[in-house]
C-alpha cells in the first residue's frame, strides 16, 4: 500500500516523480505530496488524487525547474484521515529532514512522546512523522547523514519502506526497507527509487531489488547497499522484461476492462511452454522439487489474501479430485497467529498477485522457520515472496493496475490446474487422461473470448440491477469459490453489499434475505449436482428473488427458472472457474460504472496490501 518514488540526476525532478506517481496511483490515492531538494528543502503536500497535487504544482510562481532531487509519494491513510498535513513527505522540526514512509511503525506512540520531550514538535496524526524528527535527532547527534539514518532505523519497530533526503546533504537520498518493498533503478546519470517497477520503467529497465533489512545509500553518480550492521551488500543488477507501454489502457475506459479482455493472452501466457501434450503432464521446473519429494508430500497447504484466497480455494479441489492429496486452504492472515501443526510432510503454497503481501509473506516465514517447504505463487518477478521461496511458479499474467484483480486470478487458477496435473501425473494419473487434460486445457483461451463476447448482454443485465443494495451468489463444489470471488468483485468496486455462498447453505440462514429486491446469481452448470441447483433456484423464486444464472449452453431447461441467463461453452467442469468467473467480472464492472463508481480506484483500497 502506499507509492514512493525517489529521482536524483540531471532531469528536472518534478516531471520524473509526478509520472512516476501516476504510475502508483492504484496502491494508494487518497493524498500525495512531494519534496524537492537543491540548496533549500521545497514540499508541497495535497489530499485527494494526484491531480490536486499537479494542480497546485502548476499553481505556483516558483520555478522548479532547478530541482533535480526528490521524493514523493502517494498514500493510503492507515494512522491518520487523509489530510494535506498527514500527507506525506513529512518534514522535521527544523525543516531538515524529509520522509516518505510505506508500512506501519508500531512503537510510534512511545517514540512520539519521547520525541515531545526533546522538544520535537509533533504536527500529524501519522505513524511516520515520528520517523523524519528521529533521524534529525541522531543526523545532529552524529553529525552524519547516514549513520544518522541507521541509529534511527534501530529505534524503529514495525514494517517500513523510507526513503529520506536532507537540506544539509543536497546530492544524496538514502532509502531503507523492513517488510516493504523498494526497488532501486540504474539509469544512464540518474537513479531512482521506487516501491513498484512501473515508476521506473519508463527510464531503466536496470533494477536492483532491496531486501528486508537493508539501507541503500545513493548519491548522483553511485549507490552503495548495507544491512543494518553497515556491513556493504553487494547486489546483482536485474533486467525488467516489460516496458511502460504495457500498462497503458489501450483505449479501454478504465484498467480493470482492459485486463478483463487481456485474459485470453494472460492464459495464454501463464500456460504458454509449461503444457506437455505428449507426455501429458506439465513442465513447472520452478518449483525446485526433486523426484522423491513428490512421495514424501502427504498434504498441502495454501496460504493467501482475498483474490487470491479464492483461487487456493479452486486450487483445494483441483488437487485433491486429479492427485488425491489432501489440501488445507488457509487466510494468511490467520495462520500465523494460530500456531500451526506443520510436519516434513507438508508442502505450503503462498499465493499473492504482487508478491508482497504482508500476511502471506508473514505465513511463508512462519512455515520456512517451522522446516517445511514453502513455493510461491506470483506474478510480480523479483518480489520478495519470489525471492524466499524455495520454488515456485509466476503467473506471467502482465501488469495488472486496477484494484480489484480480475486477470490475476484466472492466472492463479490456471497455476492450480497445472500444479494439480504437475502432482497427478506422478501420482495415478494416467499418460491418457493427462493428454485430453491438457487438450482440454489448451481450448480455454478460445473459450474465455466466447465469454467476453456476451459482454453486451451482461452490460443490459447491470443496468437492470445497477441499484440493488445487496446481492447474494451461489454456487456448489468448485463454483462456490467462484460464487465468493462474484461477491468480492462487486463489494470492491461498486459498494453493494454482496455474499457468496454454497448454494445448499442458502436454507441455513441467507434465505431469509429474499424477497423481489435482492438478485440472487447462480453458477448452475449442466453437472452431477446440476439438479440440486435446480431446487435451491426453485427455492428462491418460490419467494420472489430474482435470479441471475450462469448455465451451460444448450441448456434449455434453466430458463424456467431464472429471469436472466448467461451461457458459458460446455466444458470440463474442474476447468469450468476460469469460465465462470468472467461474466461475473464483467456484471461488476458494468454494474459499478454505471453507479459513478471509480472502479480501478475503489474506496479505501489499494492494490498491494504490505501493512497488517
Amino acid at each position: 500500500m502506499c507509492g514512493i518514488v525517489g529521482y536524483i540526476g540531471t532531469k528536472a525532478a518534478t516531471s520524473v516523480l509526478l509520472k512516476g506517481l501516476k504510475c502508483l496511483e492504484y496502491r494508494g490515492y487518497d493524498s500525495s505530496g512531494i519534496a524537492l531538494l537543491n540548496d533549500s528543502l521545497f514540499v508541497c503536500k495535497k489530499k485527494g488524487k494526484i491531480i490536486e497535487l499537479e494542480k497546485e504544482l502548476n499553481g505556483l510562481s516558483k520555478d522548479l525547474s532547478t530541482y533535480t532531487v526528490g521524493i514523493a509519494h502517494t498514500r493510503w491513510a492507515t494512522h491518520g484521515e487523509p489530510s494535506d498535513l498527514n500527507a506525506h513527505p513529512h518534514v522535521s522540526s527544523s525543516g531538515k529532514i524529509a520522509v516518505v514512509h510505506n508500512g506501519i511503525i508500531e512503537n510510534f506512540q512511545i517514540l512520539r512522546e519521547k520525541l515531545a520531550l526533546k522538544g520535537f514538535k509533533i504536527t500529524t496524526q501519522t505513524d511516520s512523522e515520528i520517523i523524519a524528527h528521529l533521524i534529525e535527532y541522531y543526523v545532529d547527534k552524529y553529525n552524519d547523514f547516514l549513520t544518522g539514518v541507521f541509529v534511527a532505523l534501530e529505534k524503529l519497530e514495525g514494517t517500513y519502506g523510507i526513503v529520506v533526503v536532507s537540506r544539509d546533504y543536497p546530492d544524496r537520498i538514502i532509502a531503507a526497507r523492513n517488510g516493504s518493498p523498494l526497488i532501486l533503478g540504474v539509469g544512464e546519470g540518474e537513479i531512482i527509487i521506487a516501491s513498484d517497477a512501473s515508476a521506473i520503467v519508463e527510464y531503466t529497465r536496470k533494477v536492483i531489488y532491496i531486501d528486508d533489512r537493508e539501507v541503500v545509500d545513493i548519491q548522483r553518480d553511485s549507490y552503495q547497499t548495507y544491512d543494518l550492521l553497515q556491513k556493504q551488500v553487494e547486489k546483482p543488477v536485474e533486467d525488467i522484461d516489460w516496458d511502460i507501454e504495457t500498462i497503458g489502457k489501450k483505449g479501454y475506459d478504465h484498467f480493470m476492462l482492459k485486463e478483463i479482455f487481456e485474459q485470453v493472452e494472460s492464459v495464454k501466457n501463464t500456460c504458454r511452454g509449461r503444457l506437455l501434450t505428449e507426455t501429458g503432464t506439465s513442465r513447472l521446473d520452478g518449483l525446485n522439487l526433486k523426484p522423491e519429494d513428490f512421495s514424501e508430500i502427504k498434504r498441502i497447504i495454501l496460504i493467501a489474501c482475498g483474490t487470491s484466497w479464492h483461487s487456493a480455494l479452486i486450487g483445494e479441489y483441483l488437487i485433491e479430485e486429479y492427485a488425491r492429496i489432501p489440501v488445507d486452504v488457509e487466510y494468511a492472515s490467520e495462520f500465523r497467529y494460530k500456531n500451526p501443526i506443520l510436519t516434513k510432510s507438508d508442502l505450503v503454497i503462498v499465493i499473492s498477485q504482487s508478491g508482497e503481501t504482508a500476511d502471506t509473506l508473514a505465513a511463508l516465514r512462519e512455515a520456512k522457520q517451522k522446516g517445511v517447504k514453502v513455493l510461491g505463487v506470483t506474478n510480480i518477478v523479483g518480489s520478495t515472496i519470489a525471492r524466499e521461496s524455495d520454488g515456485g511458479v509466476y503467473l506471467h499474467a502482465g501488469p495488472e493496475i486496477g484494484v480489484a484483480s480480475t486477470k490475476a486470478f484466472s492466472s492463479q487458477v490456471m497455476v492450480m490446474i497445472m500444479i494439480a496435473i504437475h502432482f497427478a501425473r506422478r501420482k495415478d494419473m494416467s499418460l491418457e487422461s493427462g493428454q485430453v487434460l491438457i487438450e482440454k486445457i489448451e481450448k480455454l483461451p478460445q473459450l474465455i473470448q466466447s465469454m467476453l463476447d456476451t459482454a453486451g448482454d451482461i452490460k443490459n443485465i447491470a443496468e437492470i440491477y445497477k441499484n440493488a443494495s445487496n446481492f447474494l451468489y451461489l454456487g456448489r463444489g468448485v463454483q462456490f469459490p467462484v460464487a465468493l470471488e462474484g461477491a468480492l468483485k462487486l463489494k470492491e468496486i461498486s459498494y453493494i453489499h454482496a455474499e457468496g455462498y454454497p448454494a445448499a447453505e442458502m436454507k441455513h440462514g441467507p434465505i431469509a434475505l429474499i424477497d423481489e429486491n435482492l438478485p440472487v446469481v447462480f453458477i448452475a452448470l449442466k453437472d452431477s449436482i446440476y439438479g440440486k441447483i435446480v431446487s435451491n433456484m426453485q427455492e428462491v423464486r418460490a419467494r420472489g428473488g430474482k435470479i441471475i444464472a450462469i448455465a451451460t449452453e444448450g441448456d434449455n431447461e434453466i430458463s424456467n427458472y431464472a429471469d436472466h441467463v448467461i451461457f458459458v461453452p460446455d466444458v470440463d467442469r474442474m476447468l469450468s472457474p476460469i469460465l465462470t468467473v468472467v461474466p461475473l467480472q464483467l456484471l461488476s464492472y458494468y454494474i459499478a460504472v454505471m453507479r459513478g463508481c471509480n472502479v480501478d480506484q475503489p474506496r479505501n483500497l489499494a492494490k498491494s496490501v504490505t501493512v497488517e
